[in-house]
């Protein structure tokens, strides 16, 4: 997804889609560990959407004020 399409979720599912992705990425790290992955580009792309939504929320806050 793009930022973009972040900006239209609320708050409360942004959190929700954070904790999910963090909890895929944390799966993919360890099997990556352990056998390897065919595309350990997926790991960087996972972190990279986690970073747009944090950058999401953290904009919301720094407007807000």
């Amino acid at each position: 997804m793009k930022a973009t399409d972040y900006t239209k979720l609320a708050d409360s599912d942004l959190l929700v889609k954070i904790t999910e992705e963090k909890a895929a990425l944390a799966k993919m790290k360890f099997n990556h560990t352990v056998a390897g992955t065919e595309n350990p580009m997926q790991m960087r792309m996972k972190r990279k959407e986690i970073a747009r939504m944090k950058t999401v929320i953290t904009q919301r806050k720094n407007n807000g004020k």
